[in-house]
C-alpha cells in the first residue's frame, strides 16, 4: 500500500484526500493548494480575514472531529493558520 502524504487546503486547513475536493483554477484546472469551499475559477470565493474564516471553520471542527469543543478548535487553528499559504506573512 502507498504511503501518500495527506495535503491540506492551504486556506482552511480540510485535508484534500480526493481530486472532488480541490479548487480550481481560471483556465478550469485542478488547483492542489485549495479546496473547492475556498478556492474557484482561479480566485477564492469569499474575501475574509484569517480570523473570519477560523470563525466559519469551528463549527465544522469543533464536534470531535478533529477537536472536542469550539475553544479548543479556536486555539489549534489560531496557531496552525499562520503557517497556512494564504494567511503565512511575508
Amino acid at each position: 500500500m502507498e504511503n501518500k502524504e495527506v495535503k491540506f487546503c492551504q486556506s482552511c486547513a480540510m485535508p484534500l484526500e480526493n481530486l472532488e475536493q480541490l479548487g480550481t483554477n481560471a483556465d478550469g484546472s485542478k488547483n492542489e493548494d485549495y479546496c473547492h469551499y475556498c478556492f474557484s475559477d482561479g480566485a477564492f470565493i469569499k474575501e475574509e480575514t484569517m480570523e473570519e474564516m477560523i470563525e466559519s471553520c469551528v463549527p465544522f471542527v469543533s464536534k470531535g472531529n478533529p477537536w472536542p469543543d469550539e475553544e479548543t478548535a479556536r486555539k489549534a487553528m489560531l496557531e496552525l493558520f499562520p503557517q497556512l499559504k494564504r494567511w503565512k506573512k511575508l
